[in-house]
């Protein structure tokens, strides 16, 4: 009986985002299944694909199926169920199942393996002198040299051979063939944290960190799988509850995914976690090579890992019996992928966990506005950790009004307050760090002498600035010239802000000559080790002064700072973007976290033009809550996420024109598809996108708001049926701006 397999072809076009049918032939049957890529032949020509199905049912007549042309060398083949996963986030996100499968693609090829080559005696050893004799009166010294050593030792890598006794393979072949030694190959895989070395803890939990474990643990042993977010506050010790839930994860032998925001974390985090468990953790990020990604898969094929830990394409390790799934440090934008699929781990690590009946854990400081909003309506169960370990107290936050240090005649980078508490950590040989928030700088423009940022009358967010002195509403398309002088107050200080780390670094250097200063940032970590050599140096206290942007102030734990200083604290404040006010307070509030972690208490100088905004004085307080309130009225008011779902159409053509007359005709369509909907939803647009022109194409946008996320998913699923996917693109509940 034939048998067939469904096909997704490696085209990324809409029309050919459907499963074709080939004849798999008996020659290749055992080398083809579910996940393997294929070559078969598509018209007049060989195309790559990917195998989702294997069948004894043809859905043509049989002369008009053809054959698989061969198995693609060097594919890796995946999981059943991360194409089911695949299939579920091409629905909900809007791309070709074929860019959702090469999503779920925890690699994309194989790799030779390291092999590590042993020189072992196996001639006796009276036998091995007689013959070293010999060779040691026949002048082989090369050989007498080896076996001499090896009549020692008894087994040698071939590798130190080579290298330190200065042996030929000739003369190790030669051996060989008098019967003197074995040459033996062992396979390895490469392990990209094996320099290292465990320092096993036994730390005991505390009564908070007890009842949040004893509470995820309750249901997990009655079979109960919930998602649940975990609130606590920075140094209330989330990773130890972490690491607990994992080790009772483990003896039940199931696997753990710990997802990450930055590369930047993994060191210190991969640490923590090797110092418990040892060489069963591994992790999985875009800074390994071809062949560590590869040796990662296998490792986890072959059971010898139980946990990896990683960014958000770690969400996709095949393990066979995922028992858990944590996100720390959740409400972190770099979660959403920015390449269709438009995925969000949080949302597809909950289908994932689903489909194995696994357990979901969302850890924060600041929980993000989507999580916190579902907690409170029942989706997810709240846990709170409120106090630090060793009931160490929070740092004391104050926050400076750089509008006075203006009128006051200090134009510097920093506040007066700020050098005064940083003279005052470098003569006690206490650390600190320097925050520059340059998170959002797409441009929008304040007054610097009474605070006031231009903002759109319809959509309530800042006006962005553009080429040729306009300024631009995202969401609207609102624009007006940029002013001279401030309409609030007249003064001429009316800009944008354009302040770099670098910058910072050179009056930081010429204010404090003495001190050690660390620069960490996109320029200072382009290569494999820069984040690791950095953070321990810093660990280290071989600097006193950290300077960084938003990669220095997510998780990091070290023990000696005592002082953060925020810099441009409402950078992210006034962004053409509804979470600017949302990622202001999580910065801030992140960054002061830092402060205080060891003994020694901690203070933070929070530097802003903005000093009443009720995100920056609930961060000076660390008050989620008091934050989450005010926000979330906000959010309401203005139909915006968690309250609304929203979907974002974006639509991009080389033609100006004819992008303008596409963009009103779909705006009409889907005017026309809502039309019993009205109560329901809202749609604006269509607007320029925030780069309104980017390599010769120009780009619009349109906004859907509604309640009903599946009415959105329905307006993209009908938009798909009508519109190539080659110039239209979808985000559903975006994370940035447009």
């Amino acid at each position: 009986m034939s048998l067939f397999a469904n096909v997704i072809v490696d085209i990324s076009i809409e029309k050919l985002d459907r499963p074709f049918q080939y004849i798999i032939p008996d020659a290749l049957a055992d080398r083809i299944y579910p996940g393997v890529q294929i070559e078969a032949p598509f018209g007049n020509r060989t195309i790559k694909g990917y195998v989702i199905e294997i069948t004894d049912t043809p859905e043509i007549a049989l002369d008009r199926i053809k054959p698989i042309s061969g198995v693609l060398s060097g594919s890796v083949a995946m999981e059943s169920q991360l194409i089911e996963l695949a299939a579920w986030m091409r629905a909900n996100y809007g791309s070709t199942m074929n860019q959702a499968l090469k999503t779920v693609l925890p690699v994309r090829k194989k790799t030779k393996p390291m092999e590590r080559k042993w020189l072992e005696l196996i001639a006796d050893e009276n036998d091995a002198r007689m013959k070293l004799a010999i060779y040691e009166s026949g002048r082989s010294t090369a050989k007498a040299r080896l076996l001499r050593e090896l009549i020692v030792q008894k087994r040698i890598e071939q590798s130190l051979v080579t290298a330190k006794l200065n042996i030929s393979g000739a003369t190790i072949k030669s051996l060989e063939k008098d019967g003197m030694i074995a040459v033996s190959t062992e396979k390895r895989y490469r392990n990209p944290i094996a320099n290292l070395e465990q320092n096993k803890r036994n730390l005991q939990l505390n009564p908070n960190q007890k009842r949040v474990v004893d509470a995820v643990l309750a249901n997990a042993d009655a079979g109960i799988q919930k998602t649940y977010l975990l609130k606590g506050v920075t140094g209330s010790g989330k990773t130890e509850v972490y690491m607990e839930l994992i080790a009772h994860a483990i003896e039940k032998g199931q696997q753990a995914i710990v997802l990450i925001p930055e590369i930047a974390l993994t060191y210190q985090t991969v640490m923590r976690f090797y110092n418990r468990f040892g060489d069963r953790v591994s992790i999985m990020n875009s800074r390994l090579s071809d062949g560590e990604r590869y040796d990662q898969y296998l490792r986890v094929l072959h059971h010898d890992v139980d946990i990896i830990i990683g960014p958000r394409s770690a969400l996709f390790a095949p393990f066979e019996n995922l028992g858990l799934i944590i996100i720390d440090e959740e409400h972190e934008t770099s979660y959403k992928s920015e390449t269709a699929p438009r995925y969000h781990a949080r949302e597809v690590a909950i289908q994932r966990a689903k489909m194995c009946h696994a357990s979901v854990v969302l850890g924060s400081a600041t929980p993000s506005m989507e999580s916190y909003y579902r907690a409170m309506e029942g989706e997810y169960e709240l846990l709170e950790l409120n106090q630090r370990v060793q009931d160490r107290p929070l740092a004391q936050c104050e926050v400076i009004d750089m509008r006075e240090e203006l009128r006051h005649g200090n134009r510097s980078i920093l506040s007066t307050r700020l050098q005064e508490r940083m003279e005052e950590c470098l003569q006690k040989n206490e650390q600190m760090m320097l925050f520059l928030n340059r998170r959002g700088t797409a441009g929008f423009v304040s007054c610097r002498a009474c605070g006031t940022v231009l903002k759109c009358p319809h959509c309530d967010v800042s006006l962005s600035q553009h080429r040729g002195g306009r300024l631009v509403c995202h969401y609207c398309g609102y624009e007006i010239p940029q002013p001279k002088t401030c309409p609030e107050c007249g003064s001429k200080y009316i800009m944008g802000f354009k302040a770099g780390t670098q910058k910072v670094e050179e009056f930081v250097q010429k204010r404090f000559p003495d001190a050690k200063i660390l620069r960490m940032d996109y320029d200072s970590t382009r290569t494999k080790d820069s984040y690791e050599s950095i953070l321990n140096a810093f660990a280290n206290h071989e600097a006193d002064i950290l300077i960084g942007t938003q990669m220095i102030v997510k998780g990091h734990d070290f023990a000696g700072v005592t002082l953060v200083g925020i810099l441009a604290a409402d950078m992210s404040l006034h962004v053409p973007d509804f979470h600017g006010t949302e990622r202001t307070f999580d910065l801030i509030t992140q960054a002061a976290g830092r402060a205080g972690r060891g003994d020694l208490p901690g203070n933070v100088v929070i530097q802003s033009y903005d000093p009443d905004n009720y995100a920056i004085q609930a961060a000076k307080n660390q008050d989620y809550d008091a934050f989450y309130r005010q926000e979330i009225a906000y959010r309401g008011m203005m139909n915006y996420p968690p309250v609304n779902h929203m979907l974002v159409i974006g639509l991009a053509n080389e033609n100006e024109q004819i992008l303008a007359k596409e963009a009103e005709n779909i705006t009409i369509y889907i005017d026309k598809l809502l039309q019993n909907h009205r109560r329901d939803c809202a749609v604006i647009g269509p607007a320029d996108a925030s780069i309104a022109k980017m390599n010769d194409i120009y780009r619009k946008v349109i906004y859907i708001k509604s309640k009903d996320y599946s009415l959105l998913v329905a307006v993209k699923d009908r938009l798909e049926k009508k519109q190539a996917l080659s110039n239209i693109q979808y985000d559903f509940d975006p994370m940035s701006g447009f």
